[in-house]
């Protein structure tokens, strides 16, 4: 459990059973519930963790990803203490070209955010935490019915079903 504020939050996750299309087994995935956290849940959350108001933290929110973008924009990479690293990479067009000297800017065709949690390693440079992954995760089926991959994919990542409070 966690505690913030004289709150204990137990650490949850849920999974489904999915089937893999490529080899026919099933495999835990994780899922999301509910709607998304909204930026006003978040600064309210803090503000009550902290001495700053829900105004002043939904403001500082507001603000945080054209700040990012602004950095990572200048070349930069931006690391945040407790929540991880975040860097733009370059998305080339399909086709490369066969000398350096042929490479050009318009071989770039978008951007991708990426993120990388922090992390803490131990004396022999093992990973031991992620900040934004709890180890004392408890994991639980989700009381839906198993899927397939037509159903619901497979694999990885996740997906998203009714909220079980609801």
């Amino acid at each position: 459990m966690r505690q913030g504020r004289g709150k204990k939050h137990q650490l949850m996750g849920f999974f489904k059973k999915v089937k893999q299309k490529i080899n026919g087994m099933w495999y835990p995935q994780s899922i999301t519930v509910g709607k998304p956290v909204t930026t006003d849940e978040v600064a309210k959350r803090l503000a009550i963790e902290s001495t700053v108001s829900p105004a002043d933290t939904f403001a500082v929110l507001k603000s945080l990803g054209s700040v990012l973008g602004s950095y990572m924009a200048d070349g930069r990479t931006v690391k945040l203490d407790g929540v991880g690293t975040f860097y733009y990479t370059a998305v080339a067009s399909g086709n490369g070209v066969d000398s350096p000297d042929k490479v050009t800017a318009k071989q770039i065709t978008g951007v991708r955010v990426r993120f990388i949690p922090e992390t803490s390693r131990s004396s022999n440079n093992q990973v031991t935490t992620r900040s934004l992954v709890d180890s004392n995760i408890f994991w639980e089926e989700w009381g839906g019915k198993s899927t397939t991959p037509s159903e619901g994919g497979g694999g990885e990542g996740g997906g998203e079903a009714p909220d079980p409070a609801a």
